[in-house]
């Protein structure tokens, strides 16, 4: 039975679970949940089952007016309730690729949408009548990962997910860590080279100016730019327009076995492997997933990166070395994590909702018998 469209249609409202939160996937309800992931250019819903199977998934673009906040709670809420439709849907997950603060309540910021400290989680919740969580798209995608994917095991885990940017998460016992404000994990703007390319976020010399999706496809222009005689392959590819270069075609010409594509991919991996060898050295984990559309070149991108890796790993021949995989749930990772964070939420909206629907069931069998002239008129109120 899909309820919540009735009762947001009746008024009511079921506010989140907030600081008593259940904290333990293993305890959390086995109910369905929709996990939703907020990109700059699309929105991606699926209502996703307790061992991450995904039931059915919707997608739109990203509403071209996303100045306005509203615009983009509409659509998340149209998907949710043509979802709710045909699946019984007890809470909602949303990966925000922006800054969260540690209360997952609020996008402080992000970057593709014009969201500045955004009460996204109440205002969902207040309109869909069930408890929503909010989260970065990272940490979304690491649990996924941990949960379903290539860190199942790992009890210290370290995502890296490479984009048009770098994004990161951190995983400890079974919990993300999201540190003090709510946004550790912004691996990309450690600078690794002082006064190097300047970055958006306004500092110079990020890592992701270094080893991302922009980083691979800005070389490439410039290559092509310049007329460099390897590369006529990919001038040749794009009819000479050279904005046409995206980082599927880089990927598709390395795959063929194009040497300037090949090559693009070492740098951008030998980068990756220096930025992981720094992050080990703070974070030691046991297992380094590599996740994001760039990460879909495979041994393209993560054999140097493993090389680079070994080569500056600090105390390397005297200490383990961590593992580096490649994520295994690909773009739905941020969406089936976000569906699996809000089954921890979902336990008291199922009780709400069964109080609610009892009492509801209760009054209708009031009503039932003052419309009746053969019964005996109730002569008290229903109970509460």
């Amino acid at each position: 039975m899909s309820t919540y469209r009735d009762f947001t249609q009746r008024g009511a409202v079921l506010k989140t679970v907030g600081p008593r939160e259940r904290r333990s996937h293993l305890s959390a309800p086995r109910v369905p949940t929709v996990g939703i992931d907020i990109g700059g250019t699309k929105v991606m819903a699926g209502v996703v089952d307790a061992d991450g199977v995904i039931l059915e998934k919707v997608r739109t673009e990203t509403p071209d007016k996303s100045k306005s906040p509203k615009v983009v709670e509409d659509t998340i809420c149209e998907l949710v309730l043509d979802l709710s439709d045909r699946h019984d849907v007890h809470a909602v997950g949303i990966g925000a690729a922006g800054w969260v603060d540690a209360d997952r309540s609020k996008v402080l910021f992000a970057p593709h949408l014009a969201w500045r400290n955004e009460p996204l989680r109440d205002a969902l919740s207040a309109r869909l009548a069930v408890p929503v969580l909010v989260d970065n798209d990272a940490n979304t995608a690491a649990w996924a990962e941990w949960r379903f994917g290539a860190g199942r095991g790992e009890d210290h885990l370290v995502m890296i997910t490479l984009g048009t940017g770098i994004g990161g998460a951190i995983l400890e016992d079974g919990q993300v860590k999201r540190g003090k404000y709510g946004v550790a994990g912004e691996f990309g703007h450690m600078q690794v080279v002082p006064g190097g390319h300047r970055c958006p976020c306004g500092n110079r010399g990020c890592w992701e100016q270094y080893s991302s999706g922009n980083a691979l496809v800005r070389e490439a222009r410039e290559l092509a730019a310049a007329d460099s005689p390897v590369a006529y392959n990919i001038i040749d590819r794009v009819g000479g327009n050279v904005q046409d270069i995206t980082g599927p075609l880089i990927t598709e010409l390395a795959r063929e076995g194009d040497a300037m594509c090949v090559e693009l991919f070492q740098d951008i991996g030998q980068w990756l492997g220096v930025g992981i060898a720094n992050l080990a050295a703070a974070l030691d984990p046991s297992c380094f997933v590599i996740g994001g559309g760039v990460s879909a070149a495979d041994d393209l991108l993560i054999g140097p990166a493993r090389d680079a890796f070994r080569r500056h790993l600090t105390g390397r021949g005297y200490r383990p070395e961590a593992r580096i995989a490649k994520a295994q749930l690909g773009p739905e990772a941020g969406m089936v994590g976000a569906a699996d964070l809000a089954r921890l939420v979902a336990r008291r909206f199922r009780r709400a909702n069964r109080r609610r629907v009892e009492r509801h069931e209760r009054y209708e069998r009031y009503a039932q018998a003052l419309r009746s002239p053969s019964s005996v008129r109730p002569t008290q109120e229903p109970p509460s």
